[in-house]
């Protein structure tokens, strides 16, 4: 029987077209003021990091500007109170490669950012960090490699902004009924549930 796997990168660029014109001349490998202001106007990334195991994906959020631009090719990532299980940041002592998706709300378009982080308790870069009189633990500092905005085709297709997409999230398996079930009841859903809101507000930074 046939494969239908694409394995080599010649017979991936035989299902596409060369790219050219604006998709090449947007990608830059510095912050340019144009994409300056989507990092500055963005509450909202995914920061992308891998190692041995493989490929890891995370969200990242606050108020817009929370990634710090300290010079074109430099941004800094703040690392807020979280579960502590610090995948990304384990991934980055491994690989010190990472990636970056910034969104804004209601605008279809994103912007990506690939290059190199590190991981730093520099007093004077946590400074620049502190939200509510709270630090971050640490920061990322990123070295821009690439940068370039993404079309809206993604956006659009999907109708992330749009309210008519949005559901209830009554109508997903709740926190705490995952972490029970994995967890063969060790944990209990109703408990589990009853106390996030608290435990979301009180640390959320």
């Amino acid at each position: 029987m046939p494969s239908h796997d694409i394995a080599t990168l010649a017979d991936l660029e035989s299902l596409y077209a060369e790219p050219s014109g604006a998709s090449l001349a947007k990608e830059v490998d510095y912050l340019h003021p144009h994409y300056r202001a989507f990092v500055e106007a963005s509450p909202f990334c995914l920061l992308s990091t891998a190692s041995g195991k493989g490929g890891d994906c995370s969200p990242r959020g606050d108020a817009p500007g929370f990634v710090h631009v300290l010079d074109d090719r430099t941004l800094l990532l703040p690392d807020r109170r979280r579960n502590n299980r610090i995948d990304s940041l384990r991934n980055i002592i491994a690989d010190p490669r990472v990636g970056l998706l910034f969104l804004i709300p209601g605008v279809n378009e994103t912007l990506r950012v690939s290059g190199t982080a590190k991981i730093s308790t520099d007093p004077d870069l946590i400074a620049r960090c502190v939200v509510q009189d709270k630090a971050p633990t640490s920061v990322l500092v990123i070295a821009i490699h690439l940068v370039f905005f993404q079309c809206a085709r993604a956006l659009m297709r999907s109708h992330l902004w749009s309210a008519d997409a949005q559901i209830s999230r009554e109508a997903l398996p709740s926190n705490g009924t995952i972490v029970a079930t994995l967890s063969q009841n060790a944990i209990d859903a109703a408990t589990y549930d009853r106390e996030l809101p608290d435990r979301l507000r009180n640390n959320l930074y």
